[in-house]
């Protein structure tokens, strides 16, 4: 095996300048079921496919979570690795909050959870987390989306999708996306993309949260809202 003796640590370049740790963190995202941030010119959207079982409570979600009032995180890949990330993301924003009496901006959270990624590629005894984070919010400087991976780089976006159909569904939200859409479109979008796959426009494995312009609160949407956007566009495509 091409690799052996190279994916052993992540402190350790391959020959061809590959951190095999890293890389198989990066494949474990991609194993994970899809999860999409938009930003529209009322706010922000999140949107993950989970799949529930049978006698699983199905208004939980696992895969987004609040860090501030402004601020939400979506997550793929390995979900206890998310957990602690916004566990971390919570603890700075609040220590933000006491020290410089304001509200920690969008950047400034998703940066340090990119440095704190990029920690781990960089000491033996660890290994990368293998989560890949969409964290939106809204801030002083508007309506703001970036994703974190666990190479430790963060990249700003106006619409995004990360797990295991992210290609497809990044070409899908590239030439349907518009940055003048409203909330409602947005969200009509982002189960479209989830759905992309699926034969029927279905909100059964979707959870959704949204940050508005007017609140700059995360709020759910709760999932007969859900199935009304999705009835919504089935009339629409049936006209």
């Amino acid at each position: 095996m091409a690799s052996r003796g190279y994916d052993m640590t992540p402190t350790m370049y391959s020959p061809d300048g590959r951190i095999y740790q890293v890389e198989y963190a990066i494949e474990t995202v991609k194993r994970g079921t899809i999860a999409v941030g938009i930003q529209c010119k009322d706010g922000v959207i999140l949107a993950v496919e989970e799949k529930t079982r049978d006698l699983q409570v199905g208004d939980v979600t696992q895969k987004i979570f609040q860090v501030d009032d402004h601020i939400g995180v979506a997550a793929a890949g390995y979900i206890p690795d998310a957990r602690v990330q916004v566990d971390t993301a919570r603890f700075f924003a609040q220590s933000n909050k006491l020290t410089y009496d304001e509200a920690v901006e969008v950047e400034t959270v998703a940066k340090h959870l990119a440095d704190q990624a990029h920690q781990y590629t960089q000491y033996s005894g660890v290994r990368p987390f293998g989560v890949a984070l969409i964290v939106a919010g809204i801030d002083k400087k508007g309506t703001r989306i970036f994703v974190t991976d666990p190479s430790g780089t963060y990249v700003s976006y106006a619409a995004v999708a990360i797990g295991g159909t992210s290609d497809d569904v990044t070409n899908f939200l590239e030439k349907n996306y518009r940055k003048d859409m409203s909330m409602d479109d947005a969200i009509s979008l982002a189960i479209s993309a989830i759905n992309l796959k699926n034969d029927k426009n279905s909100t059964e494995d979707i959870k959704m949260s949204k940050i508005t312009l007017s609140t700059q609160i995360i709020e759910k949407v709760s999932n007969d809202e859900l199935k009304k956007y999705a009835q919504a566009k089935n009339d629409t495509s049936a006209k």
